[in-house]
């Protein structure tokens, strides 16, 4: 079996939940970190046994020992600088969502992963759940016939909602609803999107902080196919559960259906110290003493495997690419109030990251 280095940069909640998967997994040989917090870094390394432990991401690219790199650094403005040093360092990738901020950022990312025939993987956690793998075997395998349409709603909690909006102006399209544009995408392959149309939805989250961020955002997308469906995403939910998220998903064809609750309300625990809660109902997940619940460690060892045994990544970044056209011209929609075809023209992708 062969094993590699892997580093991690950024340890926050997604890096370092990586960070100990990876420590956990016998494919990988030797596991260093980056992260700018100094006690962050030191809790993480010593969970994990890190052989290298740096605030300076820099000198884990420039690292002959390590081939594959995980970035789960925050603000999102660092996902393209980072990943475009490490993609030169002819580093293997696995990168938090989004891909890039701009589409010619993506671009660059993209063709440059190509050209030197790296792997290169987004994070789109919700592909790893079993439920969702199980809508789209029910779609592939003709359970349910041709699609015709499907619906999926999103919502979490707004104190998340407020972390993940306080960071960088990015939308619930372009940070939520992106998990499952690309999961219903990934579903309908090879038809391609043709029509987005998108309108924000305004109350909690502006009242509390005077800025025009949406409370949830609801996106029509049209398919070249004929296929229609809409994703509704929200992050305004009132403060609960830590990070708690809550999803319906309804995908029906010619011969059926398949509706999915991964409403996370199957396991409550009830306190007299801390009232109701719902446990392991966060997106990426929780580890539950010797086990994991979610789909965020399935994934990190499926990029690993993808680097030690030469094996194709689940979420290709062309892929990830299309998934991005598609907020960026929600967000246009929302802006204009009007359809928006795909895809964009130079001027409309202008228009849409201004």
């Amino acid at each position: 079996m062969r094993q590699i280095g892997v580093g991690i940069i950024g340890t926050g909640w997604c890096g370092g939940i990586r960070a100990q998967t990876c420590a956990a997994s016998p494919l990988v040989e030797s596991l260093h970190l980056a992260e700018i917090r100094p006690e962050r870094l030191a809790e993480v390394a010593g969970a994990t046994s890190a052989r290298t432990a740096v605030t300076d991401y820099r000198e884990l690219v420039a690292n002959p020992e390590i081939e594959a790199l995980v970035i789960s650094a925050t603000p999102e403005t660092t996902h393209y600088p980072m990943t475009r040093e490490c993609l030169a360092a002819g580093k293997h990738v696995f990168l938090e969502k989004p891909l890039a901020l701009t589409l010619a950022e993506a671009d660059e990312l993209v063709a440059t992963a190509r050209e030197r025939k790296l792997k290169f993987t987004i994070g789109y956690s919700q592909r790893f759940n079993p439920k969702f793998a199980y809508v789209r075997k029910s779609i592939r395998d003709g359970s349910i016939g041709r699609p015709v349409s499907a619906l999926v709603s999103r919502h979490i909690t707004r104190n998340l909602g407020k972390k993940i909006s306080g960071r960088i102006k990015l939308s619930p399209a372009a940070m939520e609803a992106t998990h499952d544009l690309d999961f219903v995408l990934w579903c309908l392959e090879p038809s391609r999107p043709v029509r987005v149309y998108s309108q924000n939805n305004f109350g909690a989250m502006q009242e509390a902080s005077g800025a025009p961020i949406p409370d949830t955002q609801w996106i029509t997308v049209t398919m070249d196919s004929g296929v229609s469906f809409v994703i509704g995403a929200g992050w305004s939910l009132p403060p609960g559960y830590p990070n708690f998220s809550t999803t319906w998903i309804e995908f029906v064809g010619t011969d059926g259906a398949v509706m999915v609750d991964d409403s996370h309300r199957d396991v409550v625990l009830n306190t007299m110290h801390q009232g109701m809660v719902l446990p392991m109902s966060t997106m990426p997940g929780e580890a539950v003493e010797h086990t994991y619940a979610g789909p965020m460690a399935a994934e990190t060892i499926h990029f690993l495997e993808a680097v030690a045994f030469d094996r194709p990544v689940l979420v290709t970044p062309e892929h990830a690419r299309m998934v991005m056209e598609v907020y960026v011209a929600a967000d246009l929609s929302a802006e204009r109030n009007e359809p928006v075809a795909l895809p964009l023209t130079e001027a409309k992708k202008v228009r849409a990251v201004a």
